[in-house]
């Protein structure tokens, strides 16, 4: 009776109020939480500018199952190439029980090993053969305007590397894994015309 009263005179608020005046209080909180988490989350959208610079391709995840004592474990791995599309390019494989997992530690070992190639015009400075076990690619310069014809597999490399006129043809195993290992190899054998006459020592 006594709080009835008091709610009459005005001296306490009722329920109705205080869940306004609550409500009020929780918005004004979100506020300022979004804002402190706007101001904290600022260096996170730099990092994700930085990393943007690179694209990335998956070539492929294959199931590894190991017998154990316990039974059988499933594994997965994956191949991802990724590249600046401006002369970086890198390929790496990772292993997980999850196949996102996989292409994460996929995409991770590729940032740390990236080879430097050359790029003339839009496309390689010379006709180049690369090898990776049974498998073979040849890589051949190609005039402006023709595109890049090649495998799936080589052609993401290429594109990522920032090629776009490039002839490719692939010989031998046509396993994804080792052609992309192949197209690496080609790559990694490309000089410029500064180079080779620096390697046969005569100036330019």
């Amino acid at each position: 009776m006594e709080e009835e009263k008091k709610v009459e005179q005005g001296t306490l608020k009722g329920a109705d109020e205080l869940l306004k005046t609550g409500a009020k209080e929780l918005r004004t909180d979100a506020k300022d939480a979004a804002r402190k988490a706007s101001h904290k989350g600022a260096p996170r959208k730099r990092e994700e500018v930085q990393e943007s610079e690179f694209s990335s391709k998956l070539i492929g995840v294959n199931r590894i199952t190991k017998v154990v004592k316990g039974g059988r474990t499933l594994r997965f791995n994956a191949l991802v190439i990724v590249g600046d599309k401006n002369g970086r390019v890198a390929v790496g494989s990772g292993k997980a029980r999850e196949v996102t997992e996989a292409i994460r530690k996929a995409e991770q070992d590729a940032k740390k090993q990236f080879k430097n190639v050359p790029i003339i015009g839009t496309s390689v400075p010379h006709e180049v053969m690369g090898r990776f076990c049974t498998s073979k690619v040849k890589i051949m310069p190609a005039k402006e305007g023709n595109g890049i014809v090649a495998g799936v597999s080589v052609r993401a490399v290429l594109e990522l590397a920032g090629y776009k006129d490039i002839t490719a043809k692939c010989y031998g195993s046509t396993n994804p894994t080792n052609v992309v290992k192949a197209t690496m190899d080609a790559l990694a054998q490309l000089k410029t015309k500064e180079e080779i006459m620096m390697l046969r020592g005569k100036a330019g």
